[in-house]
């Protein structure tokens, strides 16, 4: 079984977050700008953080690539669950929902889990951008690159959808 985050694993948030920095500074952030950090906690951008509290913020980001032909092709062979500590963003409850069902309805409603701690999973393998929730996890952890991230270490890394392919086809264990 495989437990796969959301937010900047399969839903990028990276472009409403560089829109919204343009709309309010006139200038795009460049990638250099927040390389091992989060862009809100780029210089003076803590309102894209508060911008995850609003209602729709969640509502249309996009797929990212090769993440829904992977998932499928994961999900003929291992059970998939979308996990999301959403109890962070109250708000993100129906944004997140909706999403996943435009997108992933494939995956029964029945394994989309928001959560506070991935912790309490009991999966084989949790997919996550955040070290915290994979030091919390007792299986295998695959840490998904961004831009927060890139200094670690600790977990196996994974950097694109192809990648996390590659790995379940060499994976043996099942």
């Amino acid at each position: 079984s495989i437990a796969i985050d959301m937010d900047e694993v399969v839903a990028d948030v990276i472009p409403k977050f560089t829109d919204l920095y343009e709309q309010h500074f006139g200038t795009r952030p460049t990638p250099e700008s927040y390389h091992g950090r989060k862009l809100y906690e780029h210089e003076d951008a803590q309102f894209l953080r508060d911008a995850l509290h609003e209602p729709g913020f969640f509502r249309d980001l996009p797929i990212m690539a090769d993440a829904k032909e992977v998932i499928k092709e994961l999900h003929q062979t291992y059970d998939i669950y979308f996990v999301s500590a959403a109890m962070e963003f109250r708000n993100s409850f129906v944004d997140k929902y909706d999403w996943l069902e435009e997108h992933f309805s494939f995956i029964p409603w029945k394994n989309w889990v928001f959560c506070g701690s991935k912790g309490i999973f009991n999966t084989d393998f949790l997919i996550d951008d955040h070290v915290r929730n994979l030091k919390a996890f007792n299986g295998k952890g695959l840490l998904y690159t961004a831009s927060h991230n890139v200094h670690n270490e600790e977990f196996e890394r994974v950097n694109n959808w192809r990648e996390i392919q590659q790995f379940f086809q060499q994976d043996t264990s099942f």
